[in-house]
């Protein structure tokens, strides 16, 4: 079998092409996030809804990481949440963290509301304070009957 130099070039590229959409969406899903440098946080929410692992966790609209794994706790009936945050963002330890959207047809993403603490969390630490997700009808009625 001959071997056009024609054929070889264009697998040569379409293969270069292959690994730079696949370098591509593990930046984009957070696959390469939780490397070196980035530390562990975690806590619980009466709702999680619309948040699964690859999450963007953000800080000031900036993202400092990503959601790395969900379960139910069965003793507490609340989603446990683990993160991983950049280990160049030191959150302060009274921050609270909050399920949030983008907009009526957007995603949603976590977000850390920074407290005013000097003391940073530890590796490994929980979110005192959480703020579960909201549904649209739930702030529909929260809206009409003025809660």
């Amino acid at each position: 079998m001959a071997e056009d130099p024609a054929e070889v070039a264009v697998g040569a590229v379409t293969l270069v092409v292959a690994v730079g959409f696949f370098v591509y969406a593990a930046q984009l899903t957070g696959l390469g996030q939780g490397g070196a440098g980035a530390y562990p946080l975690t806590a619980s929410f009466a709702s999680a809804e619309g948040v699964g692992p690859g999450t963007d966790v953000r800080l000031a609209g900036i993202r400092v990481g990503t959601v790395t794994g969900m379960e139910l706790n069965r003793d507490t009936f609340r989603a446990d949440m683990a993160f991983s945050i950049a280990g160049d963002v030191d959150v302060p330890e009274d921050s609270a963290v909050a399920i949030a959207s983008e907009g009526l047809l957007g995603g949603t993403f976590v977000e850390i509301l920074p407290g005013a603490s000097p003391f940073a969390l530890e590796p490994g630490a929980e979110f005192a304070e959480t703020q579960g997700a909201r549904s649209l009808l739930g702030l529909l009625a929260d809206l009409i009957t003025g809660d």
